[in-house]
């Protein structure tokens, strides 16, 4: 049987965390898939689907850093009934395609507006008010937004969202929304705290029928960025671990996001 919980681990940065080691989860090593740091080439994207045509949708994903975002895009078109995603990030990811049609951290929002069949709506969360941006007229109708000021300003965003979910939902966090004080990642990040973050969970896992979630946003230091001694690095690596901890249990402890199938 397919495990709820898996790690995705392209860079080896989960091999510094420890949250999901007292629970039962399934490892994929994805470190020797060439092509798939920020951009994924076409050669990378058939071995990736490859890799992932034994699982399912259902459960928590843990897709290593903002990098690999993209990796939603995998997991959502295995959906097989209209879903919405919920997207929890400082970034709209809706940029068109910096070559041709590689699909990349960037772009790949866009790419499922533009390809997924199934996709009702997306919810974009957690973007700053001068970013939040329709990318055409066609697609306005499935764009519904939620900016980082509305969240912070205590603003009743929650009604108006929750009234407008009818069909069952997956959820995908990119914890650069979340503020430096509380994780340190290696994009800009937004003034989110992680208390705010679970309550915005809260309120989708208590209310949709959650298909699945992943998360992404792991911290990761390179060898010849000298700015960042090591002590410092292993500090963001440990607030990384205690926040994938928090939302790893809240996943799991919420009953409407339990591991279902939708027939």
């Amino acid at each position: 049987m397919e495990k709820p919980v898996v790690i995705m681990n392209f860079s080896g940065i989960y091999e510094k965390e420890n949250f999901y080691k007292d629970i039962d989860y399934q490892w994929l090593d994805l470190r020797n898939i060439r092509g798939t740091n920020c951009y994924c080439d076409e050669a990378a994207q058939s071995r990736l689907k490859e890799i992932l045509k034994g699982y399912t949708p259902y459960g928590i994903h843990f897709i290593d850093s903002g990098n690999y975002h993209y990796v939603t895009k995998l997991w959502t078109e295995k959906i097989s009934r209209p879903f919405s995603l919920i997207l929890f990030d400082h970034h709209t990811d809706l940029q068109p395609p910096a070559f041709g049609d590689i699909l990349s951290c960037g772009s790949w929002v866009k790419v499922m507006l533009d390809t997924c069949p199934n996709l009702v709506r997306v919810y974009l969360i957690g973007m700053p008010e001068k970013n939040c941006y329709f990318g055409g007229q066609e697609k306005r109708k499935k764009l519904i937004w939620i900016s980082e000021e509305e969240v912070l300003q205590e603003k009743n965003w929650k009604r108006t969202f929750l009234s407008s979910l009818t069909e069952p939902v997956y959820i995908s966090v990119d914890k650069d929304l979340l503020s430096e004080e509380t994780v340190k990642t290696n994009w800009d990040q937004g003034s989110i705290t992680i208390d705010k973050l679970e309550e915005m969970l809260e309120a989708v896992l208590n209310n949709c029928s959650v298909i699945g979630m992943d998360v992404c946003g792991e911290y990761i230091n390179k060898e010849y960025d000298r700015t960042i001694e090591r002590k410092c690095a292993e500090r963001y690596y440990k607030a990384h671990d205690i926040v994938n901890k928090l939302l790893l249990e809240q996943y799991l402890n919420t009953e409407n996001a339990l591991l279902r199938k939708f027939n």
